[in-house]
């Protein structure tokens, strides 16, 4: 239905009346030139032209046409504003509806994007909602038309142009039902697209009114469609990224909040039945990865079939080989959803798409998918960028992650066993592998004390460059050492182990170490290396003690580490497993015991590098003098170590020497506490602090630092600057995991206030 305004400066007699001004601007005429041409009144033009007059009658517009030098779509499109301004200010006004939108079920969730798109909407333009298949676009986008649309006293258009089908609707087809929902005759409609365009635009340029184009294409497909409107709103849905339409806002939908899931799921199934199998119910709303379509289609299953609970299906689709035959209910397939998206990418793409599910962390960089595929990193860069367009993968930071949602990773992961042959497919994997723990020993070797720099041929330019892949490349590491270990790659794997060693220190919070180390002893035992097996025991040791707190089970892989060392003569290997056992045996209470094996240690300890061997053996023997209260004795130690720590700097690496000084400080500043030197202890803890390697709290934790310091402070008397310390402990020891952290903190700060 057509909208009409019988005000004489309606959207449209404005828009016939500035489209007169501007071709006749355009051709250099003034009105008495072009009233002369076209035999009209300068009067009649100035009202035309002022908006004051109702549009000229059509016999007049084609004179005026022809005056002004109008040809093709420019003259159609002003003949067609004057006998549209005509029509239009003869009847009552009308709203302008036209709907081809699929039936969508409920919304469920998504409060927050329907904010963002009501706040959109009442500054005009366009919006893009894009994301990955199944995330519940159109959903949104009807929804939100429904709540809308009220706010558009012009109508509203809103079109599906099937962009994921095999034969998406051309923008001609698609301009030919807005001009006809515009009420413009079939006859007038022109022929060229671009003379539909031009129309629909000169049609809509006043108008307020809503337009849905849903399900594009690409920016080709759907540039055309936009109004030109300031006060029309657009929104458009798209599996892919639109960038160049500039006009538009863009927002990345997501899956769906936990309890939005949970929702969706209750809404199908029934609230009571879910309530009944709640810890069920959320396992299968993570196993659909929270994306809507396979919530639906999981809780569709569940409401066919009456006798299937739904802890049943929560371990149907615990089987990932499995999981996307679960996800099909009727005529919905989630594999025949990510289908369409495949199908449209070129060869190059679809290849990287399947080759990508052998990374096996849950996100990478352009350099690991260009290893996966087996190409050189600028040759990848295209096709991962028609994957990020087409929402087959999203980026997740700066420099550029790619990351796969956990289902269209399954699929890939099919198309990788159909379509790859699985010598190539082997083949791709055992570079993969070499390429990660080649790289990651190279890292973790930057870390030894006696590495003082990097090689002209390193693929890092710094220690810090290489602490940084470490750490953004965990997941694809430790997959990868689990993985190796399985196929046998033991050499490469007891490597890239004991490579990393020297990182762990200062970060045993941050990895599960015990695995770690635990997949290079078993790597040790399977090459037969008895003095690698001596070293990777102690690792495992060391880590139960700091990582995981099993001291019971830290002393008897400790023992047997010792006693092998001794068996083989490995006398390094003795000296620090001693060591190693006797701080285990402190968190024991066995601190007799303690101190004897950590003095031998020390005494064993004298012809080995200071930085390797020697400071470490010293620091290990003075916290056990300070377990047992003997301070001083502690600080004896400390004195010389600090003083040849900072002597032989230019012996090591920055964050060796960094490690240690914030080591030896710490103890100190323990110490010192101990001695009830309150001030002294908290200028040492802040000290140490300034160096920490992590922010959370342990080992190295600048949340551990600031507590000490904190509670040292306030010892001494000084609130203020305790309070400060405290506060900032409490803000590092965010989430559930630094609860008891967090208690100690709240407890120090209560003790302020009395």
């Amino acid at each position: 239905m057509p909208v009409v305004n019988t005000h004489p400066d309606s959207a449209l007699t404005r828009s016939f009346g500035e489209s007169l001004l501007r071709y006749r601007r355009a051709a250099g005429l003034s009105q008495a030139d072009l009233a002369h041409t076209s035999g009209m009144s300068v009067r009649a033009l100035r009202e035309l032209e002022r908006g004051r007059a109702a549009a000229a009658q059509e016999r007049s517009a084609e004179l005026l046409a022809t005056a002004l030098g109008l040809t093709g779509g420019e003259r159609e499109s002003f003949i067609m504003l004057a006998r549209e301004g005509r029509r239009r200010s003869t009847r009552s006004r009308q709203r302008t509806m036209l709907y081809s939108l699929p039936s969508t079920p409920r919304l469920v969730g998504r409060r927050p994007e329907l904010d963002r798109l009501f706040e959109l909407a009442v500054l005009g333009g366009g919006v893009v909602i894009v994301g990955a298949p199944g995330v519940g676009k159109t959903t949104l986008a009807v929804s939100a038309t429904n709540h809308l649309a009220d706010r558009f006293p012009d109508g509203c258009i809103a079109l599906d142009l099937r962009g994921i089908d095999d034969q998406p609707i051309a923008p001609a087809e698609a301009l030919e039902r807005m001009l006809t929902a515009l009420e413009v005759p079939p006859s007038r409609v022109p022929a060229e697209v671009s003379e539909r365009s031009s129309l629909f635009k000169a049609l809509t340029r006043e108008r307020k009114m809503l337009v849905v184009l849903d399900n594009v294409l690409d920016e080709k497909q759907v540039a055309p469609l936009l109004p030109a409107s300031d006060t029309a709103f657009t929104i458009v849905t798209s599996r892919r990224v639109l960038p160049d339409l500039d006009t538009a806002a863009t927002m990345p939908l997501d899956v769906l909040t936990a309890a939005d899931a949970i929702e969706l799921l209750s809404a199908v199934v029934g609230e009571s039945a879910v309530q009944r199998e709640l810890e069920a119910a959320h396992e299968v709303v993570e196993l659909c990865g929270r994306l809507p379509l396979a919530v639906r289609i999981a809780a569709n299953r569940l409401a066919t079939s009456r006798q299937r609970s739904i802890d049943d299906l929560a371990r149907q689709l615990g089987n990932e080989r499995r999981r996307l035959d679960s996800l099909a209910a009727g005529d919905l397939s989630l594999r025949a959803v990510f289908e369409v998206s495949l199908r449209r990418l070129t060869p190059e793409a679809q290849a990287l798409f399947r080759r990508l599910a052998l990374i096996p962390g849950a996100h990478f960089g352009p350099d690991l998918a260009a290893v996966a595929a087996g190409v050189q990193e600028d040759e990848v860069e295209p096709a991962l960028h028609e994957l990020v367009a087409a929402s087959l993968l999203t980026t997740t930071s700066a420099p550029p992650r790619h990351q796969f949602h956990d289902l269209i990773r399954l699929f890939a992961r099919e198309h990788l066993l159909a379509d790859e042959p699985e010598a190539h497919r082997l083949l791709l994997y055992d570079d993969l592998c070499a390429h990660v723990l080649t790289k990651g020993a190279v890292a973790g070797r930057l870390f030894f004390p006696d590495s003082k720099g990097v090689e002209d041929d390193s693929p890092f330019r710094s220690q810090a460059e290489a602490a940084e892949w470490l750490e953004r490349e965990a997941t694809n590491w430790r997959a990868v050492q689990r993985s190796a270990a399985e196929t046998g790659r033991f050499r490469e794997v007891f490597d890239f182990t004991w490579a990393v060693n020297r990182y762990s220190l200062g970060r045993e919070m941050q990895y599960g170490w015990d695995e770690i180390f635990g997949i290079g002893l078993a790597a040790a035992r399977e090459l037969g290396d008895r003095t690698a097996e001596v070293d990777m025991l102690t690792q495992l040791g060391s880590a139960l003690t700091w990582s995981r707190s099993d001291f019971d089970g830290a002393v008897n892989i400790l023992r047997e580490a010792l006693t092998l060392s001794e068996e083989i003569g490995y006398h390094r290997g003795t000296t620090v497993v001693n060591a190693s056992l006797g701080m285990a045996l402190m968190r024991v209470g066995c601190l007799d015991e303690a101190v004897a094996y950590n003095q031998r240690a020390y005494e064993m300890s004298a012809g080995y590098e200071f930085f390797d061997v020697r400071f470490w053996m010293t620091l290990a023997l003075s916290t056990i003098f300070e377990a047992q209260g003997q301070f001083e004795k502690a600080l004896a130690l400390h004195r010389p170590l600090r003083t040849e720590t900072e002597h032989s700097f230019g012996n090591t690496n920055v964050e060796t020497a960094r490690l240690v000084t914030m080591l030896v400080t710490t103890r100190s500043g323990a110490c010192l506490a101990g001695l009830s030197r309150w001030e002294e202890a908290a200028k040492s803890f802040h000290e140490a602090r300034k160096l920490a390697f992590v922010r959370e709290a342990g080992y190295g934790g600048e949340a551990e630092l600031a507590l000490l310091e904190g509670a040292a402070w306030r010892m001494a008397g000084e609130h203020e600057h305790a309070r400060t310390c405290l506060l900032l402990a409490r803000d590092l020891l965010d989430g559930p995991v630094w609860q008891e952290d967090r208690t100690r903190v709240e407890a120090e700060l209560a003790l302020l206030e009395n």
